[in-house]
């Protein structure tokens, strides 16, 4: 696979968190500016933001949990050169129920919902990482 294909799936991923953390301070910067939060309230990081910007919030700050093992494995079977048409394929799947996942999280806030696509993101993952491990051991046996 080429380089670029193995990596758009993460430029995706790097997006969303952006897109997150402009929206999350935007929305943050307006109900300080309109009142609706006093600097006092969240000088030490208390959660007394309106619903809203505490969703935005939670979405942003989940960006830096299972998408860290999908940055580390990513450049991993770069290095390694064990990225393949079905590597990048899971990518997407991963990364497109990260959008989802944040989609639900900054909407409705289902959380059966949200855990549903949290589910199929984090298990697209923990596959992605075994046949990652398969592959660069049975490389190493030279089987």
């Amino acid at each position: 696979m080429s380089v670029p294909a193995i990596l758009a799936p993460v430029f995706a991923q790097v997006a969303l968190t952006f897109v997150l953390m402009f929206w999350m301070g935007r929305s943050r910067v307006a109900h300080i500016r309109a009142g609706d939060v006093k600097i006092k309230e969240i000088a030490l990081g208390e959660r007394n933001w309106p619903t809203q910007a505490q969703q935005v919030t939670n979405a942003y700050g989940n960006q830096f949990e299972t998408p860290v093992l999908f940055y580390v494995l990513v450049i991993l079977a770069l290095v390694t050169r064990k990225a393949d048409l079905a590597f990048v394929v899971m990518s997407w799947v991963y990364v497109v129920s990260r959008m989802a996942h944040a989609y639900i999280h900054t909407t409705s806030n289902r959380v059966t919902k949200r855990f549903q696509v949290f589910l199929v993101g984090a298990l697209i993952l923990v596959l992605m990482w075994v046949l990652f491990a398969v592959r660069v051991f049975f490389a190493e046996v030279g089987v």
